[in-house]
């Protein structure tokens, strides 16, 4: 079955910088659309970026030249890196399959804090 396990959160200052990773498992990793979506407390899923098939690369207003998304097929891995991390960036982090709300794993907590 198809399974994406993240990791990588923690508690960092604001202009610090994390590297998320999501291990994917269970379907053809290479022939899917990824997405990296966040939750903040008390807010909806936001969709944060996503990488095709091929590579390109897309990002949300709010995280557009500080974040890069990235993968090795090879692993079946996806990346988020994560720079000039900001308060707002404080969320749970999840990587998802195929769509912003497809399936996705149990997410990796973000808290960007002084």
């Amino acid at each position: 079955q198809v399974q994406l396990v993240e990791s990588g959160g923690g508690l960092v200052k604001p202009g610090g910088s994390l590297r998320l990773s999501c291990a994917a498992s269970g379907f053809p990793f290479n022939r899917h659309w990824m997405y990296w979506v966040r939750q903040a407390p008390g807010k909806g899923l936001e969709w944060v970026s996503y990488i095709t098939v091929n590579g390109n690369t897309y990002y949300a207003d709010s995280v557009k030249g500080r974040f890069t998304i990235s993968k090795d097929n090879a692993k079946n891995a996806l990346y988020l890196e994560m720079n000039s991390l900001k308060s707002e960036d404080t969320a749970v982090y999840y990587c998802a399959k195929s769509s912003p709300t497809g399936i996705r794993g149990q997410g990796t907590q973000v808290t960007v804090s002084s």
